[in-house]
């Protein structure tokens, strides 16, 4: 695996259906920590990862912490719009955890403000929008990834 896509307490089930879908095709593992803001069975969710859901590695967390105690000692990155660092500069490496807010908030404080020295941007040339959407921030940054690791 190249890299592990995290999505801490995502809310809404179209974009982790299309996380998913783009796990499966790039070769990475999807692990989300709860609470989520649909159910697992959702339509939504099915529909954005149609029938390709059953192939996904997918790892659940009841909680942050959960996920934290697992992968103390792994390679983690952390993404923030509040960042100040771009994503063109992420040493990446093969296994690498990539770790992705809620739509509505981000991640939490205790994560960005701890972990400074691995968080990251995604630069964005407009003062009118605060951020993009999670599915697309997901996207570019695994295939980003992927061509820096010659993967593709």
């Amino acid at each position: 695996m190249a890299f592990n896509v995290v999505l801490v307490e995502p809310e809404i089930p179209n974009n982790t259906g299309n996380i998913g879908r783009l796990c499966l095709a790039s070769g990475a593992d999807l692990h989300l920590i709860k609470p989520f803001g649909f159910e697992l069975n959702d339509s939504r969710l099915k529909r954005a990862g149609l029938d390709y859901w059953q192939h996904l590695s997918v790892f659940i967390y009841e909680d942050l912490a959960a996920f934290m105690t697992e992968h103390t000692n792994k390679n983690l990155v952390y993404f923030s719009s509040h960042a100040t660092k771009s994503h063109w500069t992420i040493p990446f490496e093969n296994d690498m955890f990539l770790v992705f807010g809620k739509e509505s908030v981000g991640l939490p404080p205790t994560l960005t403000e701890n972990n400074t020295n691995e968080l990251y941007k995604i630069p964005m040339y407009s003062e009118h929008i605060r951020s993009l959407n999670l599915a697309n921030a997901v996207g570019i940054i695994v295939y980003e990834g992927l061509r820096q690791l010659d993967s593709i």
